[in-house]
């Protein structure tokens, strides 16, 4: 299913041409393929800065979208550590390899010409993807093939989400948005630092999900005002200290607004949605009450490789919702877009 044109559906391209592996490369055959909130800009074309500016996504048209991957190895040269055969989730934040960021493991911020597949490169809405480098997959033998394909972005960055917090047990953790993202970080942050865990959004039934996962609060930002929230998070915190850290997996004025409000002194806000728009932040609490605010874009090759593992000791599983085929592609963005998905969906080729 390939992006043709920005803001227009996405269109079947059928071949019969199956991609030929050069040396280092591995072909892998897509099982299963997440539909990420990002695909949604992608197609769009462009982030929104607020105030009406926007950014364009850099992509080169036609483009295969889809870059959370898990599949079977189809090629691959005989000297990598994986065969053919084996099951793997593809790790598909690749860059340019040579740049300052990539050079110090750090290729999900490459500086360069990045290669990161389904936006630079072809990716998983489709029937085969070809990966750069072999290094690039994680074995997921023991993982469940619609669990292991959200790792490589949903759970990969709530991973690095929750780890860039710095969480201790008698710590309070808020997290904004209930979602793909937000449900794993619920489950890594209670199964690892096992931190007091609140949650917000505005749909109940994701809230309810969210409790089932193991969240301790939960808040219907939609319901309830943001001064209300803010005033119970500090109730609930000792010394009525505030949360110490605050995820922000939606990204829009409200949410970020929330999440700034609700930590308490040197507290740490990270904010990941890119639904876009402009927040206004009182800038004086910056130094006086010692805050960070941090932004996080997916996860290192390393991240997946500990996320991976924790995913096959079954103390992560991210939400599957739905299913579908690949050639309903669109349909899935459709309900994506509405904000009807309790998890993740993903596509089945």
């Amino acid at each position: 299913m390939r992006l043709v044109s920005d803001g227009k559906p996405l269109e079947l391209l059928v071949s019969t041409d199956l991609p030929r592996p050069a040396k280092g490369e591995a072909l892998v055959k897509v099982d299963y393929c997440g539909v990420c909130h990002t695909d949604l800009h992608l197609i769009e074309g462009s982030y929104n800065l607020g105030n009406g500016k926007k950014i364009p996504t850099g992509l080169h048209l036609p483009v295969t979208l889809g870059h959370e991957i898990s599949g079977t190895i189809e090629d691959i040269s005989p000297d990598a550590k994986l065969r053919k055969g084996d099951r793997v989730v593809v790790y598909p934040w690749i860059g340019c390899g040579s740049c300052r960021k990539c050079v110090t493991a750090l290729e999900n911020l490459c500086e360069g010409k990045p290669r990161f597949l389904g936006v630079f490169l072809d990716g998983g809405y489709s029937d085969y993807v070809l990966v750069p480098d072999a290094r690039y997959l994680e074995s997921a033998e023991d993982i469940d093939p619609k669990q292991a394909a959200p790792l490589g972005c949903s759970g990969l960055t709530a991973f690095s989400s929750v780890r860039k917090c710095n969480l201790g047990q008698d710590d309070t953790l808020l997290i904004i948005g209930a979602g793909g993202l937000g449900t794993i970080a619920v489950q890594i942050a209670k199964k690892s630092t096992s931190p007091r865990v609140a949650v917000a959004d505005i749909d109940d039934s994701k809230l309810d999900l969210a409790k089932k996962l193991g969240a301790d609060y939960v808040f219907n930002s939609a319901k309830t005002p943001e001064r209300e929230i803010t005033a119970q998070l500090k109730a609930i915190t000792p010394n009525s200290r505030g949360v110490d850290a605050a995820i922000d997996f939606v990204g829009i004025p409200a949410t970020t607004s929330l999440g700034f409000r609700s930590i308490g002194k040197g507290g740490t806000l990270v904010v990941v949605g890119l639904t876009g728009g402009t927040a206004e932040l009182p800038l004086a609490l910056f130094p006086l009450r010692g805050v960070q605010v941090l932004g996080n874009f997916t996860g290192t090759l390393k991240d997946l490789a500990n996320l991976v593992d924790i995913a096959k000791k079954g103390l992560v599983s991210p939400v599957v919702s739905e299913v579908y085929p690949l050639e309903d592609a669109n349909a899935a963005l459709d309900k994506l877009n509405r904000g009807e998905a309790r998890g993740r969906i993903l596509l089945k080729t």
